[in-house]
């Protein structure tokens, strides 16, 4: 069965490049990030995992640990960390999980048989400090990730647990964003001191409440 939204993040033990980890452990009091890979020595998962690298003082201003997974074991992803390196710039600098048994892989759904039987597809978890899963998103194995975006989605994941606010379309951090319509005008006019504008009754904008 799929992972839902709102579930909590399937606990597991796992050797990682840095160590073996229990994985609630390891996401402690922080957001965290597992992001799969079809198999070692790809090209376009060398390109994405120099690109988070590269992101890591991103991910660590929102409180958020990375984390990559491939059905290859951690000797295999020590190798192929050299390549990255070589070949984008930038060493790897968050653990992977190697997960040749696939125990890892089928906990969270990321083996797809229309698409391989082996080969994980390239999956996305964001997960809270609570353990639970936040967002989830699976592309084909030929397009790379916009980690860009899942940037973006953690910042309105955190504003809006914060504020009652949602982001509208193309939101990006200092944008304006819309009110819960549970509350009245009146309370929003309280909550949201620099005003709002009334498009219709049930969507009203205010600049961002966290931003001076």
């Amino acid at each position: 069965m799929a992972l839902l939204l709102g579930e909590v993040a399937p606990d597991f033990q796992a050797p990682t490049t840095q160590g073996e980890i229990n994985f609630h452990d390891w996401i402690g009091d922080s957001w965290a990030v597992l992001f799969s890979h079809p198999k070692d020595f790809t090209p376009v998962c060398t390109t994405e995992l120099g690109q988070v690298a590269k992101l890591k003082g991103e991910f660590d201003a929102r409180n958020t640990k990375v984390i990559g997974l491939s059905v290859d074991p951690v000797d295999s992803h020590v190798e192929w960390e050299a390549d990255i390196a070589e070949t984008q710039g930038q060493a790897v600098n968050f653990p992977m999980i190697g997960d040749p048994e696939g125990a890892v892989a089928n906990l969270y759904g990321m083996i797809h048989p229309n698409a391989s039987g082996t080969l994980t597809v390239r999956s996305v978890f964001v997960i809270d400090p609570a353990k639970k899963i936040r967002l989830s998103l699976t592309y084909p194995a030929s397009t790379g990730r916009n980690f860009d975006e899942i940037l973006r989605v953690i910042d309105s994941l955190q504003l809006t647990d914060q504020f009652m606010v949602s982001t509208p379309a193309n939101w990006r951090d200092g944008d304006d964003v819309v009110i819960s319509p549970a509350l009245s005008d009146d309370e929003a006019s309280s909550r949201f001191p620099k005003g709002f504008t009334k498009l219709k009754p049930y969507l009203r904008m205010t600049p961002q409440p966290n931003r001076d």
